[in-house]
């Protein structure tokens, strides 16, 4: 979980578990889609640091007691894993909480947030989030861990690791937000709940092609992991809105006039797909994974995977042989959903096989309007957040999500790859496109 005290600046660590404070799931099952299945071994990571005001004068009791009305409303995610008699799972709503790991840092919050010439910039904010994942005992892990880190100054960094199993990025984010109301004694009308399990995938008879922005795996048994071929480095960069629009008008050139203009995700999906496929060469990256939000419809309230929709992008044209404003024209126009054909595949396939999908392509994941800065503590907001997805396949990640920084919004984009890569992209992101890993 984090290094012994003599190679951390983490130490005092205390573990616990908190549940809800009433009975909420009266023993219930709680059924997983087949989409939530198919993301059983990915995991969300996210870490809200906030000013020492947030949680003045607040004692671990006071803390608890917010975490227990929180959830009498959320207490699905209390819950544990169990399997029928034909082996799929499900969550058993029996109340045994999340895992509450409590520390302290002798760094403040400042010196810790500040930008380092460290190629895996992401590695100190892993000390403040737990890496546990499901299994091998499965019938016991919680999916849900926090980890509270007081500062030397008072200020707190919160980690929440989230199975995705239970739902994706918005989901999580949607669920500690709704902390941050029971810290100001608000709650939903509402607890939250599960989105709806149809089976009739399992009766069909026809044909299902596999879709191409999966790929089966283990199986894995009870242990919801699995081992990189090769070491894996992460690194981020920040984009202002302004910055953002410069590089819209150099993708578009001419083509911005005619009204051919790219949004900001698929601007940084283009130009990070140009650079990976220029560096990779021989081995060309033809096809890439695109994971957004499902604006059609509304999940609020839900713990879902369905509101996520997972497309493919593939060029029979070697990347690296066509312009920016066509790569990008083709990832806003070409793009073939797969998000139905993964749960029939998942729902149709009696052996339900473990599937990887972050990572199976180059995949990149929109959260850019994700609700990461509503944790409100006590009314204040958090001062920086990061967002990191674990258990990913070798051929890497982007992650695109809000960002607050120099008092100036915009995007961090988090870009995991092979080791061996990420100098090259670096540099040629700084060289072709003016960004500056910070």
């Amino acid at each position: 979980m984090v290094l012994s005290n003599e190679e951390s600046p983490i130490y005092d660590i205390k573990i616990s578990s908190v549940g809800p404070g009433h009975i909420s799931g009266q023993d219930a099952a709680q059924e997983l889609t087949g989409m939530d299945l198919a993301m059983k071994l990915h995991y969300i990571r996210t870490v809200y640091y906030f000013p020492a005001q947030a949680f003045e004068g607040l004692t671990i009791i006071d803390i608890k007691e917010t975490i227990f009305n929180w959830l009498d409303h959320a207490y699905i995610p209390c819950g544990r894993f169990r399997k029928s008699d034909s082996g799929r799972p499900y969550i058993k709503c029996n109340d045994c909480g999340v895992r509450l790991i409590e520390a302290r840092c002798n760094m403040g919050l400042r010196e810790w947030l500040e930008p380092r010439d460290h190629d895996d910039d992401d590695a100190k904010h892993k000390l403040l989030v737990s890496s546990q994942v499901l299994g091998p005992d499965l019938f016991y892990s919680p999916p849900v861990l926090m980890q509270l880190t007081k500062f030397k100054c008072g200020g707190m960094a919160v980690g929440l690791s989230w199975a995705h199993v239970l739902g994706d990025a918005f989901t999580a984010a949607s669920f500690i937000n709704l902390w941050g109301q029971a810290t100001r004694k608000q709650y939903p009308a509402q607890p939250l709940r599960m989105a709806h399990y149809n089976n009739e995938a399992q009766n069909s008879k026809s044909p299902i092609r596999e879709p191409l922005s999966v790929k089966r795996v283990g199986p894995v048994g009870d242990h919801w992991a699995m081992k990189n071929e090769t070491n894996m480095e992460t690194y981020s960069f920040y984009a202002s809105w302004a910055e953002l629009t410069r590089l819209q008008s150099s993708i578009c050139g001419d083509k911005d006039k005619e009204n051919q203009q790219i949004p900001p995700f698929e601007s940084l999906c283009t130009i990070v797909w140009q650079c990976v496929a220029k560096i990779k060469r021989d081995s060309d990256v033809k096809m890439v994974t695109i994971c957004k939000k499902d604006s059609g419809n509304s999940f609020e309230g839900v713990i879902t995977n369905k509101a996520q929709r997972v497309k493919v992008v593939k060029t029979d044209v070697p990347v690296v042989e066509l312009s920016p404003i066509e790569l990008g024209l083709l990832i806003m126009n070409q793009a073939v959903d797969e998000t139905k054909i993964i749960e029939e595949v998942m729902d149709s396939d009696n052996e339900l096989p473990d599937f990887l999908v972050y990572g199976t392509n180059l995949t990149f994941v929109d959260l850019h309007d994700a609700p990461i800065y509503d944790l409100n503590i006590r009314g204040h907001e958090p001062v920086y957040v990061h967002c990191g997805i674990n258990n990913v396949g070798d051929e890497g990640v982007v992650l695109v999500f809000p960002s607050r920084e120099d008092h100036c919004d915009g995007v961090r984009v988090s870009v995991t790859l092979p080791e061996n890569y990420i100098s090259d992209v670096k540099s040629m992101l700084k060289k072709e496109w003016s960004l500056c890993s910070c």
